[in-house]
């Protein structure tokens, strides 16, 4: 059945001081000039994407905005990000951007760079050691690691890394999960099968491996079915969505399950936009006139930039604050307050954010 939109007048006004936690937002971003979407290569969203420096398609545009991209997050709510890494060195640069920036990090090795462990010095083991290491040296204090990841299987891009080795360093990864008692940032697109049963052999079939030590996790820009967020749930995990979440009927009825205790939100930014082909979109159009100020202000093409505005095209962490409304429309009788304060509450539940309650 699609799912009801119920219509609402956008000029309405929503009162509240609502609160967000940026997720997967990654540290840097290297194009392979061979992929048929650079978009698609590492991780998700990138603080140091050249966008925000205002080079596009390996132009300079205009002047760098990453500072008013930042105040733009403020203004909408975003309190802070958690700064994905997807290999050794992106987990590196996560870390000292999360430092400088006082926000966290992660640490780990997407699906997609999983080649790196067997092309690395000494080898896979000593890839493991090295993310292990840094893991370490960075579980205290401002900038911290608060998960391991990103990591999981990815089977739509195996031209970057074939299936078994995918597997390979996934699981591998899942023993740092447990040994440093950190939660999972979770990666799973075309894999659900492969992805659920080598987290049932690793232990983390149940409460999300806690009683192996480990503290569940998320799964990440979440686009599978109903009865994928069923299997995932019932096993402990949590489950984040985005623009790319919603983009279709499917993706909504997935999403309007998600239990209320399992919720995360995200952007992708600067990908993942939402956009009017989206079957988000009605939902999206009832965004009152005072909210859509904050997470959708007035964007300028890169040719016309005006510092202080946002880039057209190009997502920012900002636009959570539609998500959570796409959320909160889908459930239909939920305030939208409650919708962003339980996300924030699981957000610093699962990571360990305490002092941002």
């Amino acid at each position: 059945m699609p799912v009801t939109v119920i219509t609402a007048k956008p000029t309405e006004r929503v009162e509240g001081a609502f609160r967000f936690i940026g997720l997967s937002t990654a540290a840097s971003y290297s194009i392979d000039t061979h992929a048929k979407d650079p978009r698609q290569i590492s991780a998700v969203v990138n603080l140091t994407d050249p966008v925000f420096r205002g080079t596009h398609h390996g132009r300079k545009k205009h002047e760098d905005d990453f500072e008013s991209m930042l105040d733009r997050s403020r203004a909408a709510g975003v309190k802070s990000m958690i700064i994905t890494g997807g290999s050794l060195k992106e987990s590196k640069h996560a870390l000292d951007l999360a430092k400088k920036h006082n926000l966290y990090a992660t640490v780990g090795c997407h699906p997609t760079r999983s080649k790196e462990f067997e092309q690395y010095p000494n080898g896979p083991d000593a890839y493991l050691q090295a993310l292990d290491d840094l893991i370490q040296k960075n579980l205290l204090g401002n900038g911290r690691v608060v998960a391991i990841g990103e990591c999981g299987l990815d089977y739509d891009r195996t031209h970057f890394a074939s299936k078994d080795v995918q597997k390979k360093h996934f699981r591998s990864q899942l023993s740092l999960a447990k040994k440093f008692h950190l939660p999972l940032f979770l990666h799973s697109r075309a894999a659900h099968a492969d992805f659920v049963n080598i987290l049932k052999e690793e232990g983390f079939s149940d409460n999300g491996g806690r009683a192996l030590g480990a503290k569940g996790g998320v799964v990440h820009s979440f686009t599978g079915s109903v009865e994928e967020v069923e299997e995932l749930m019932a096993m402990g995990f949590h489950i984040s969505v985005n623009g790319c979440s919603m983009k279709t009927e499917q993706n909504l009825q997935a999403a309007k399950i998600i239990r209320p205790e399992k919720l995360l939100l995200e952007t992708d930014a600067p990908w993942c936009s939402m956009t009017s082909t989206h079957a988000s979109k009605p939902h999206l159009d009832s965004l009152p006139v005072n909210l859509r100020a904050l997470y959708f202000p007035s964007a300028t093409k890169p040719e016309s930039f005006v510092y202080g505005k946002p880039v057209k095209g190009r997502n920012e962490p900002s636009a959570i604050g539609g998500v959570a409304w796409v959320v909160h429309r889908l459930n239909e009788g939920v305030p939208f307050e409650k919708v962003t304060e339980k996300a924030y509450k699981n957000t610093v539940q699962l990571f360990g954010l305490d002092e941002l309650v």
